[in-house]
């Protein structure tokens, strides 16, 4: 009886769409040049991380755990 062979994960490289496997060398993304225009998008801010939205009762608790500082009354 054989082992059944393990499928290798693939994913599609987030800049162009080609496909790539963990194995290689620049992933998650194809090339070189791919990571390179992943990484300018980033800089010139087309991607960004957005702000976490909270529930206004989780907001008064963590406002509640802040250090006051001296101005703060």
């Amino acid at each position: 009886m054989s082992q059944p062979r393990k499928k290798l994960k693939s994913l599609r490289c987030p800049t162009c769409g080609q496909i790539v496997t963990t194995k290689d060398p620049d992933f998650p993304f194809c090339s070189e040049h791919c990571k390179t225009i992943d990484l300018g998008k980033w800089a010139s801010g087309v991607y960004r991380i957005s702000s976490p939205v909270l529930d206004p009762e989780l907001l008064e608790e963590v406002e509640g755990m802040r250090p006051r500082s001296s101005g703060d009354e």
